[in-house]
């Protein structure tokens, strides 16, 4: 179990980040000789694998993976936000809560790690200006690209071609083999490996500092893991299932603790007049949408708020709100972050794996 801060003691406290879920990772060099055991590692159940920043690290020698180009393997990865991560790729073992050490690739993020690509735009620059210290993917996939990137072929797929070798301060594309690709670490495990659980209390409206909760690892493993009466949702080769919003279906659709709120298509919605990202309408509105799976599943109607985003955040010293929200960056795509966590048990299950919900990957609560 890891233990799970919501703007609490584990994160870096940054003034404008709202919801955001903290955790702590033990990184140590390859052997277990030297560790480090980091703050500030925002959760986030949409992406796969670890990415620490350099700083971070103080000092900590990792193992530079080497690409089959003859240079050092490097990663640029996109977010939903704009922003990316770029560094090297490299190799060290990661402990989460308490259990065995893992051997797995993992992104050190340094944006002066020489050849940044002009695709890799609006690089994370420090801790400080990131609100983290690094990001733990813990989604539903093994692998960050997986088999798309052994094959440079796939490049037309990609907005953003995820992994370069650099020799000499010149990087260009690579095809990568899936054991070199940063790995999540949670499927790397030798039991409590099929997936997690998030588990977060309730947030009333108006919000509240700080929330704890935790991520358990393993689905149907333990006893703490053990699902009840849950419905399943499978999911595409994205991660992706379908949420029915306004009477349209969005199969882009996802459940993201690292996304800070619920990010929608509605254009009957106001929008901030400081900033086009979020929701702020005159009073809070409720809402529903219907979520389902792809193949053979339930369907399930969530209800939801969305109040004035400025007036919540600007007007008291809480932190953590379940009615904040945007519009989406993608028209296709229902983002549902990390307020459909709260008050909610979330499994969600690991492609190739089995459990007592099923063979991933699959979100369930």
């Amino acid at each position: 179990m890891v233990a799970v801060s919501v703007n609490g003691p584990l994160c870096l406290q940054s003034g404008s980040y709202v919801n955001e879920p903290c955790v702590s990772v033990t990184v140590c060099a390859p052997g277990a000789s030297n560790c480090q055991t980091i703050d500030g590692i925002l959760l986030d159940t949409a992406s796969f694998g670890l990415r620490i920043f350099k700083s971070a690290l103080n000092g900590l020698s990792l193992t530079p993976e080497q690409s089959g180009q003859g240079g050092e393997l490097a990663e640029c990865q996109p977010f939903l936000d704009g922003s990316s991560d770029w560094g090297p790729v490299e190799t060290g073992q990661v402990i989460l809560g308490g259990e065995p050490a893992v051997t797995v690739p993992i992104q050190v993020i340094d944006s002066t790690f020489p050849g940044i690509p002009s695709s890799c735009t609006n690089p994370d620059l420090n801790p400080s200006e990131a609100g983290f210290n690094g990001i733990l993917g813990v989604g539903p996939f093994v692998q960050d690209c997986g088999p798309a990137c052994e094959d440079k072929g796939n490049i037309n797929q990609f907005t953003v071609w995820p992994y370069w070798s650099c020799n000499a301060g010149t990087c260009t594309q690579t095809a990568v083999a899936l054991q070199n690709q940063i790995q999540n670490p949670v499927a790397s495990l030798p039991e409590d490996n099929n997936g997690v659980l998030m588990e977060l209390p309730s947030v009333a409206p108006g919000g509240t500092p700080s929330i704890s909760g935790s991520l358990i690892l393993g689905i149907g493993t333990k006893s703490n893991n053990t699902p009840g009466a849950v419905k399943t949702f499978p999911l595409d080769s994205f991660g992706d299932f379908i949420t029915v919003f306004n009477g349209v279906s969005l199969t882009s659709s996802f459940a993201d603790t690292g996304s800070n709120g619920l990010f929608f298509p509605d254009k009957a919605i106001v929008v901030c007049s400081d900033t086009q990202s979020w929701y702020c309408p005159p009073s809070t509105k409720i809402f529903s949408a219907t979520q389902e799976g792809f193949t053979n599943t339930p369907t399930n109607i969530v209800s939801f708020q969305i109040g004035n985003f400025d007036n919540l955040t600007k007007n008291t010293s809480n932190a953590v709100f379940l009615e904040i929200g945007g519009p989406s960056p993608d028209p296709s795509a229902f983002d549902w972050g990390l307020p459909f966590y709260f008050g909610r048990s979330v499994f969600m299950g690991i492609e190739g794996t089995d459990s007592p919900l099923g063979a991933g990957p699959y979100l369930a609560y």
